[in-house]
């Protein structure tokens, strides 16, 4: 089976998800990921079904399956604090809803920081704004993100996520796992076999809906959250690679979070960087040639 790998692109009033595949497969990917607005406000532009028509059918003649395409939460959805309870129901309602208009079944949410609450306060929060804002009869899995433990977050190790879960007691609450930020949260992906075996024991391989493939500028345990290009950080590209190839993760979408490059970090390094990932071959001029792609 094809490698399905992909990024995060855009989305815009004008074109909306037919910008999202164009940019996609300008990059040569078979999948892709976008807010459906800005992740840090509340705005929203209506969805044009004429657009999503032309964007699922674009998808269709490139053979991207929709089934792999994802939507990403904002930012300013924050469950596991209850201060903004009605909220964070109401506004994640909202985005259930415009990603079933689009036709997508994959929305990636942080779980959230408890600001002081605690875990266990935190959870229940997550589990309460969860039960009220999906229910059986929708066709979209809430993709639980991990989590890199900076502040308060919760979600950075695989116990949390699994009581959420089970708590929810929803089959539509799956899992997002993001390499940077298990990084970061302890989990060594030098032997990624033993952190696949930690993860299915724990949450079941079942769950897991999508990997957001991420190196890291931080060291092994850092609780950090700071994204790096594929190859340029502490994870490094074989054991990246591990990850993206792994026999059991065959059909789950990879989505690369890498952090542009060049003067005002303004060049998106994601045709290269799958191409790397194609090649499986490391690029020692991978910055110097997305610069240079660009400018020229």
């Amino acid at each position: 089976m094809e490698l399905i790998i992909g990024s995060h692109v855009s989305f815009n009033k004008d074109k909306q998800m037919l910008l999202s595949v164009t940019e996609a497969l300008g990059y040569k990917a078979n999948t892709f990921m976008f807010y459906t607005g800005a992740p840090q406000n509340t705005k929203r532009v209506e969805l044009d079904d004429n657009l999503t028509k032309e964007a699922i059918k674009l998808m269709s003649d490139n053979n991207i399956d929709i089934n792999n395409v994802v939507v990403h939460a904002p930012y300013i959805i924050n469950p596991a604090n209850s201060k903004n309870r009605d909220f964070n129901i109401s506004f994640l309602r909202q985005e259930i809803s415009r990603v079933e208009k689009l036709g997508i079944t994959k929305l990636v949410l942080h779980p959230g920081s408890h600001v002081g609450l605690g875990i266990n306060v935190g959870i229940d929060n997550i589990v309460d704004v969860l039960k009220n804002s999906i229910d059986d009869s929708t066709s979209v899995d809430i993709c639980l993100e991990t989590m890199a433990g900076k502040g308060s977050e919760i979600g950075c190790t695989f116990e949390e996520i699994k009581s959420i879960i089970d708590k929810v007691g929803s089959s539509h609450i799956k899992v997002c796992l993001d390499t940077c930020h298990i990084n970061d949260a302890g989990y060594d992906l030098s032997d990624f076999d033993k952190v696949l075996d930690n993860f299915d024991s724990i949450i079941g391989l079942d769950k897991l809906a999508v990997v957001h493939i991420n190196d890291s500028k931080n060291t092994l345990g850092a609780h950090k959250d700071r994204h790096e290009n594929i190859g340029l950080g502490y994870i490094g590209f074989d054991n990246l690679m591990n990850v993206i190839y792994h026999e059991k993760l065959k059909n789950v979408p990879k989505i690369l979070e890498t952090p542009y490059v060049g003067d005002d970090t303004k060049y998106p390094p994601y045709l290269f960087e799958i191409e790397m990932i194609r090649n499986k071959k490391f690029n020692d001029n991978l910055v110097t040639d997305i610069i240079n792609y660009y400018k020229n």
